[in-house]
């Protein structure tokens, strides 16, 4: 379980695949509070820490998660948000977050304001539960955000400074791939009502 909040930045080291899988080395400064069996965020992907070597962890994703998240867009030198997962008696500061990507989204448009910045988002709906609702919570390559504009299959989310500096945002381009993960209470109450 994670709350969106990115704790760090880190660097993709090297990327080596294996059968359908591919492992993922990341440089962070978090390494060192790292253990085997963690579970970790990357963009919002829950991975699991399979080995450690100084200031370098590895992770692996499967081909399931290949097909349904942008991390098969990576490559050595790649930024990644980072999340550890939340501990029990930490505050939540951002939203309920599983670290299970729903799909991805294409970044369609940022629009400079005068101090921050509107990123909007268009994706493919594949399910009744992929919804956003208006002031409602999205996670967008693991940072919970705010939407707003929501409509059919779009929506937006305006950037503060220290968001923008502090996460992935800064390294967005118009026509980049994007994680989402839609809000579970969102999800869970879509799949309640008769279709």
């Amino acid at each position: 379980m994670f709350t969106g909040i990115i704790e760090q930045l880190g660097h993709v080291k090297e990327i080596t695949s294996e059968g359908g899988n591919i492992h993922i080395t990341v440089q962070a400064s978090l390494t060192s509070e790292l253990k085997i069996d963690q579970s970790v965020a990357h963009n919002g992907v829950c991975l699991t820490v399979v080995s450690i070597d100084g200031n370098n962890y590895t992770v692996t994703a499967i081909q399931e998660t290949l097909e349904k998240t942008n991390l098969c867009d990576l490559e050595v030198g790649t930024v990644l948000n980072l999340e550890r997962c939340m501990k029990l008696s930490d505050r939540l500061d951002g939203h309920i977050v599983q670290g299970h990507v729903d799909t991805t989204a294409v970044c369609s448009k940022i629009v400079t304001e005068d101090g921050s910045w509107v990123f909007h988002f268009s994706y493919e709906k594949k399910s009744p539960s992929e919804i956003t609702v208006e002031k409602g919570s999205i996670c967008v390559n693991g940072t919970s955000l705010t939407v707003v504009n929501s409509k059919e299959n779009t929506f937006s989310v305006c950037i503060i400074p220290y968001t923008y500096e502090n996460t992935c945002f800064k390294n967005l381009n118009e026509g980049d791939r994007v994680n989402l993960e839609f809000d579970i209470i969102g999800k869970y109450i879509a799949s309640l009502i008769p279709q």
